[in-house]
């Protein structure tokens, strides 16, 4: 068995470990609440010019892909006679 003062010596040590532990959780801690919270952005607004520039397009690309898939259609169904 530990000797008494074993015992107290490495209770101690124990302990002065703990408190650096939480020294440092606390230190971290401190840290954290003072940071400031990020500003919210300011929800972005678009002109009706740029949203029907981007509309256009977006139907062009339909448009396309459809032109795309009717030329495969028509190829597969060739090869397929």
């Amino acid at each position: 068995m530990l000797s008494t003062n074993k015992l107290l010596k490495e209770l101690d040590r124990c302990i002065a470990a703990l408190q650096q532990a939480r020294a440092a959780l606390a230190d971290g801690a401190s840290r954290k609440a003072g940071k400031v919270a990020p500003t919210k952005r300011e929800k972005s607004t678009m002109s009706e010019e740029g949203r029907a520039r981007i509309a256009e397009a977006q139907r062009k690309r339909w448009a396309k892909q459809r032109r795309a898939a009717k030329t495969t259609a028509k190829t597969m169904a060739k090869v397929a006679k």
